[in-house]
């Protein structure tokens, strides 16, 4: 179980520490998650939604959709608190990798690090860097790749 603890929320720009390591709460994938993001997007491949199918394939069982799990991962990055009413653009996903599959039944959370802060001073804010590696509860990781996300600055006091 990661080990998790309250953020501040609503973080300015300036507020970001390069090196800085924020673990997310733990989710566990349901098949209402599955069928749900399948409806979405339209996305039926059988993979996800038809066990039987699912069964003869070299997985064995049916596995989430890769963008449902990011989905999710980008979901409890938000519930840290830490995007709260601060975050003007998510701008970018680098480098991402899915690594294992997410089965149904799997328990997700995600550990996040600041690698980088980039002022823009003509945005209002700057970019933080975050890369982010997406674990199940055996520890695993599922997805790692690295977010953009662009945070206001603090305003004058």
């Amino acid at each position: 179980m990661p080990d998790v603890r309250p953020y501040p929320r609503g973080r300015y720009f300036e507020e970001f520490t390069a090196g800085e390591h924020i673990v997310t709460a733990s989710r566990t994938v349901t098949e209402s998650d599955v069928i749900s993001f399948a409806g979405l997007t339209a996305d039926y491949n059988p993979l996800h939604t038809d066990a039987v199918f699912a069964a003869t394939t070299p997985f064995g069982q049916r596995v989430a959709h890769g963008a449902l799990g990011l989905s999710l991962a980008l979901g409890l990055a938000a519930r840290t608190g830490m995007m709260e009413g601060t975050v003007l653009a998510f701008r970018e996903i680098e480098e991402w990798k899915f690594r294992l599959p997410v089965f149904l039944g799997d328990t997700i959370h995600a550990d996040l690090t600041v690698d980088e802060l980039k002022p823009l001073p003509k945005l209002g804010g700057g970019a933080v860097v975050i890369g982010a590696d997406v674990k199940n509860q055996r520890g695993e990781s599922v997805m790692r790749g690295t977010w953009t996300v662009i945070f206001q600055s603090k305003p004058a006091t």
